[in-house]
């Protein structure tokens, strides 16, 4: 699974679940601040990655993630594992 794959579902993901328009969806987007995902949001994220992509993700883990590339990058490094 390359990085288009994972940017393209993730960002379907957030259109649909949280009404975000395809514009804000930036790499550097900050996830709380320029996308309002709240703390609970990020078990629905959670979820998602491990449904689309079979991981599974410690809230530890989900912590670290503050801009959208961030969770790009930890799909992508989790793949790897």
């Amino acid at each position: 699974m390359g990085r288009d794959f994972v940017v393209e579902t993730v960002n379907g993901f957030l259109i649909e679940e949280f009404e975000l328009e395809p514009e804000q969806l930036v790499p550097e987007a900050v996830m709380k601040d320029d996308l309002d995902i709240e703390s609970l949001d990020f078990v629905d994220i959670a979820v998602v990655i491990e449904k689309e992509f079979g991981l599974k993700v410690t809230s530890e883990q989900m912590i670290k993630i503050i801009v959208l590339d961030d969770l790009y990058n930890f799909i992508l490094e989790e793949q790897k594992n």
